[in-house]
């Protein structure tokens, strides 16, 4: 990992992602969240303020520490009960079959590399009536706008650390074999056009 990606974006990231206006966003993306919980990307902990009061206990996943101090910080805080592992979620999670009420992925499809064995997981970990909770920004319906999207992304996923602005997120999400019964499609307002394109949704497993 190099100077910018291990010291740089990360506090980058956070500036950005803690922008007041996405506050609500990420309300309401986590309303359905339920039980025991599963937070795939869990990056600086921003998610942690805007959780219901219906989750049970969370387990957040990330392959990088990021700010160490300010995510214990936003941990000690939170009044739900949480535990923390360093762990890539594309690789085999560490749970039994059908053991999460919810999955929670906000802001991190986008710079999995390879994003279907990371899926097949969610779906393998998520119990049958479970949910998969999305909040991601992705590829415009506007054809002008993804041809630029197409072009810019090599640059994107440079600056981003390997974030991709182009991905079509329901179509990922469905070729992994979820049902997606809730999607919202809208422009995030004082954002650039080629990242303002977001997806907030629910998606349900599929029987294996």
């Amino acid at each position: 990992m190099g100077i910018y990606a291990k010291y740089i974006f990360p506090r980058l990231l956070d500036w950005t992602l803690s922008a007041p206006e996405l506050g609500e966003h990420r309300r309401q993306a986590l309303a359905p969240a339920r039980g025991n919980t599963l937070e795939i990307g869990f990056g600086t902990g921003l998610n942690l303020p805007y959780y219901p009061a219906s989750v049970a206990r969370l387990t957040v996943l990330d392959s990088e520490e990021m700010l160490r101090k300010r995510v214990a910080q936003r941990i000690a805080a939170c009044s739900i009960p949480v535990t923390k592992l360093k762990l890539d979620a594309q690789g085999r999670l560490p749970f039994d079959d059908a053991t999460f009420d919810s999955v929670v992925s906000t802001l991190t499809l986008c710079s999995i590399a390879d994003t279907a064995p990371a899926l097949a997981e969610l779906r393998r970990v998520l119990k049958p009536d479970g949910q998969l909770v999305f909040f991601e920004h992705g590829r415009s319906n506007d054809p002008a706008v993804a041809r630029r999207q197409d072009r810019f992304n090599p640059l994107q996923k440079l600056i981003g650390a390997g974030c991709n602005m182009n991905r079509q997120i329901d179509r990922l999400i469905r070729e992994a074999g979820f049902e997606i019964t809730e999607l919202d499609r809208f422009l995030l307002p004082q954002t650039p056009r080629l990242l303002a394109e977001m997806y907030r949704g629910i998606a349900t497993p599929l029987p294996i």
